[in-house]
């Protein structure tokens, strides 16, 4: 039986310490250890850790004197884990794993010696919420493994992450050779050690829920999220340092750093533009800027020069102009829904539902797939 260490690092989230940590002491049919490292909370984190260390001796516990912030508890951990384990898993203090998350994804890396990393879909609640019941699993756990070259291609179109950190699984060694999370990204580290697996080896994906993400008004993940350049420009930066570090071994860099530019780019040009519309014009000229500067080539496209009479126009007189000009396809719609006219774009289809699982990952490039 492979053996998991789990890393919980915790600060300040004693009162979800012990059920994440029960949450990852009943999983069945694997080889468990735990280390939680307490990064000087100024709660009872250390009495609430060590009454679990007291209860089960596969709990080991650490506690910083002084606050060392997230990146370096984190890598502290990895430390410990790539040391005593065949696989590793980071999952905060405020998360929970959901029933047989973990011999689901072990099961998958002992069958596929090739695969690095596995992950699953988490489901997000609120700490009011009592966590939702996983959805149903599919025959065979749903798994799927791809090449990494596919999960690198779905992160570069897409501009953003779509491993859910909490269900990721890695292979210890793999862990070892590339190293850990980066201190200079502290917003998108993940990110770019999901690159850096991808461009390594294959990848494993279970349409399972394999975890609960819990999301509170302390998340340091929505406290950032607030604010959406500079969650662009982390992403920004991720990519670059990839790209810097690990693109010799990327088949076709040149496209998917390109990609990867305009999907970001797209981004802030559009939050740029409804900035416009609201009238935040310093925070409009700041995205439009950052848009620009990351795909220069957005100026020779249609959504351009619709953005340049905007401005033009003003914020108020587009606003009318605009709403004129909606109406019509308003109307069509409207009349098509209740059946005056045919849709706009041909008569309604019957909605059918996709068959068989479907992979977390969104957007996952098109590709060979080797069932696992």
């Amino acid at each position: 039986m492979s053996s998991i260490s789990v890393i919980i690092p915790c600060y300040n989230y004693a009162r979800y310490l012990e059920g994440c940590v029960e949450s990852v002491l009943g999983q069945e049919g694997v080889d468990l250890r735990v280390l939680v490292i307490d990064d000087a909370s100024r709660d009872d984190t250390a009495e609430v850790a060590a009454s679990l260390v007291a209860r089960d001796d596969r709990v080991q516990f650490l506690r910083h004197e002084v606050n060392l912030g997230h990146i370096a508890t984190y890598n502290e951990g990895l430390e410990w884990a790539v040391a005593t384990g065949d696989y590793t898993l980071l999952l905060s203090a405020d998360d929970l794993l959901t029933p047989g998350a973990l011999q689901r994804s072990a099961g998958l890396m002992d069958d596929h010696p090739e695969v690095a990393m596995v992950y699953g879909r988490q489901i997000s609640f609120r700490p009011e919420q009592r966590p939702p019941t996983p959805r149903e699993i599919a025959p065979n756990h749903g798994r799927r493994v791809i090449p990494g070259s596919d999960l690198i291609e779905s992160i570069c179109s897409a501009g953003a992450n779509p491993v859910e950190t909490p269900t990721v699984l890695v292979r210890s060694s793999v862990q070892d050779e590339l190293g850990g999370y980066r201190e200079e990204l502290p917003h998108t580290a993940d990110m770019e050690l999901w690159l850096r697996f991808a461009s390594r080896a294959s990848v494993g994906v279970i349409a399972a829920d394999q975890a609960w993400k819990r999301m509170h008004s302390r998340n340091m993940q929505l406290e950032f999220l607030a604010t959406t350049l500079g969650d662009i420009r982390q992403r920004r930066l991720a990519f670059e340092t990839f790209f810097a570090t690990r693109g010799d071994l990327v088949t076709g860099r040149a496209r998917l750093e390109r990609r990867a530019c305009e999907s970001l780019a797209r981004e802030a040009f559009w939050a740029g533009s409804q900035a416009f519309e609201d009238g935040d014009l310093a925070r409009c000229e700041e995205l439009i800027g950052f848009a620009l500067e990351t795909d220069p080539g957005l100026r020779s496209r249609p959504e351009w020069s619709r953005y340049r009479w905007k401005r033009r126009m003003g914020a108020r007189l587009w606003k009318s102009v605009s709403s004129l000009l909606e109406r019509p396809r308003r109307l069509r719609i409207l009349a098509s829904e209740i059946g005056l006219v045919d849709a706009p774009h041909g008569p309604r289809q019957p909605s059918r539902q996709p068959a068989g699982p479907t992979l977390p990952a969104r957007g996952l490039a098109a590709g060979p797939i080797q069932p696992a």
